[in-house]
């Protein structure tokens, strides 16, 4: 009876059109990078996806004012926040800390990046 003897994975021989484990996991590394790569295009709006709740709590104590209770704004005045685009969190994050000149103020110095966040999540939402 012949015995079989361990294969030193150097010495294997692999029949044509198969793939080794190495090439197997070097596949999926490199699939799993650009799932990465694909997904952190979208990081700052990810980023941004604070809590609703307190994104409502804070847009209820510093912009229903101007911009309306739950987003609805009571004129012409103010920009109808519930039309913003969903995808432009730096535009959103800009004119939040940086103000719109005489239109709307600047709150860079009173919001947190938590509190940002969490406008951003309470806007995206629509109210």
């Amino acid at each position: 009876m012949a015995r079989a003897l361990p294969v030193i994975a150097s010495e294997a021989k692999q029949s044509p059109g198969t793939i080794s484990a190495a090439e197997i996991a070097s596949a999926c590394f490199a699939c799993l990078a650009m799932t990465a790569l694909i997904f952190s295009s979208s990081l700052p709006a990810r980023a941004a996806d604070g809590d609703v709740d307190q994104g409502r709590d804070t847009y209820g104590e510093l912009c229903a004012t101007c911009h309306g209770r739950d987003m609805v704004n009571p004129g012409a005045l103010s920009f109808d926040l519930r039309k913003f685009p969903k995808d432009d969190f730096e535009r959103f994050k800009g004119s939040v800390l940086d103000g719109k000149g005489r239109a709307m103020p600047a709150w860079r110095d009173k919001l947190s990046d938590e509190d940002v966040a969490g406008l951003w999540a309470y806007v995206r939402s629509g109210g």
